[in-house]
């Protein structure tokens, strides 16, 4: 058996949905795509697809052996790519993790151009909020928004956000604003799960000297949409990146709490497992990102619906 293309055919016949899909797809007969799937169950000593006149779907062995074959192949696309004058474009599938929001608002509109300008990428594009393990997960790039930056991990830096610490007009109209760090204490403020240092939130004066304040959240969230409605709703203070708020900040619709203080810059970073034998896929996407975030990011310019990028709704 060849178990390359027994692999292949395969493959196609998950993607496809069934065997005559699949036959046409590779240009065989639906009594070949059959043989090839028979000797690879045989061979492995399993059953990999459940069959029925109408339905087809994968068994727990199935997955695992269709997600497995797909990175062989793209593997081996890429690899032919690299020694064949007649490729010359990067092929296969990408796995790509990021920030919900960010991935949203700032990714998602960039995906049309990139899919345009290297038409053999398959972009798989997972939106978490979580801090994910790549290798584990199976992720070929990473997009993070970190202050700490890369740990076991190689990255490259596409852009910075500004923190900042904003409350709507009217919560300030009814509570007052805070003039000192301290004064946080007594205002209600909104949590992001996430945080690095959870609830003591951490400001900065104009000499450097660092206020450390343990604010009371009487609401916490692992989303930054959710925390900024729950601010424009006048809920109470809340610090979220630049690239969320920033167009509630111009519109007035939020306004900062403590100007003469400031929170640590965050980075947004393209992280991927190695430097060494980076695919020609992931390097291209990294290239991609660093040129669409050059200079000054869009939510710093304000002109985020110039450059092609959807206005905040993080």
């Amino acid at each position: 058996m060849d178990r390359l293309r027994a692999f292949e055919v395969f493959v196609t016949v998950v993607s496809r949905g069934g065997f005559g899909r699949a036959a046409e797809a590779i240009s065989t007969s639906p009594a070949n795509v059959t043989r090839y799937v028979n000797e690879l169950e045989a061979h492995l000593g399993t059953r990999l697809l459940n069959r029925t006149s109408r339905t087809l779907s994968l068994t727990e062995g199935g997955e695992t052996l269709y997600a497995r074959c797909k990175s062989i192949l793209d593997d081996v696309a890429e690899t032919e790519g690299l020694v064949s004058s007649a490729a010359v474009e990067p092929r296969g599938r990408l796995r790509i993790n990021a920030p919900v929001s960010f991935g949203i608002q700032y990714l998602a509109p960039l995906w049309p151009r990139f899919t345009q300008t290297y038409p053999g990428i398959e972009l798989d594009v997972a939106l978490i909020d979580r801090v994910v393990d790549i290798v584990d997960e199976g992720y070929d790039l990473a997009i993070r928004i970190s202050r700490a930056g890369p740990t076991s991990h190689a990255a490259r830096k596409l852009a910075t956000s500004q923190n900042i610490l904003c409350a709507s007009p009217a919560y300030l109209d009814r509570v007052g604003r805070p003039t000192v760090p301290a004064d946080l204490i007594t205002h209600r403020c909104i949590g992001y799960t996430y945080a690095a240092t959870g609830d003591e939130w951490q400001l900065i004066d104009g000499g450097g000297k660092t206020h450390a304040v343990r604010v009371d959240c009487h609401m916490h969230t692992n989303n930054g949409d959710t925390a900024r409605a729950a601010a424009l709703a006048g809920q109470g203070i809340i610090w979220q990146p630049t690239f969320l708020i920033g167009n509630d900040l111009r519109a007035g619709t939020l306004v900062q709490v403590l100007p003469d203080y400031r929170l640590p810059e965050i980075d947004i970073l393209a992280m991927y497992p190695s430097r060494r034998h980076l695919s020609a896929r992931v390097r291209v996407m990294i290239d991609f990102l660093v040129g669409a975030f050059g200079g000054v990011p869009p939510w710093d310019r304000g002109d985020a619906n110039e450059a092609g990028i959807a206005p905040a709704t993080r």
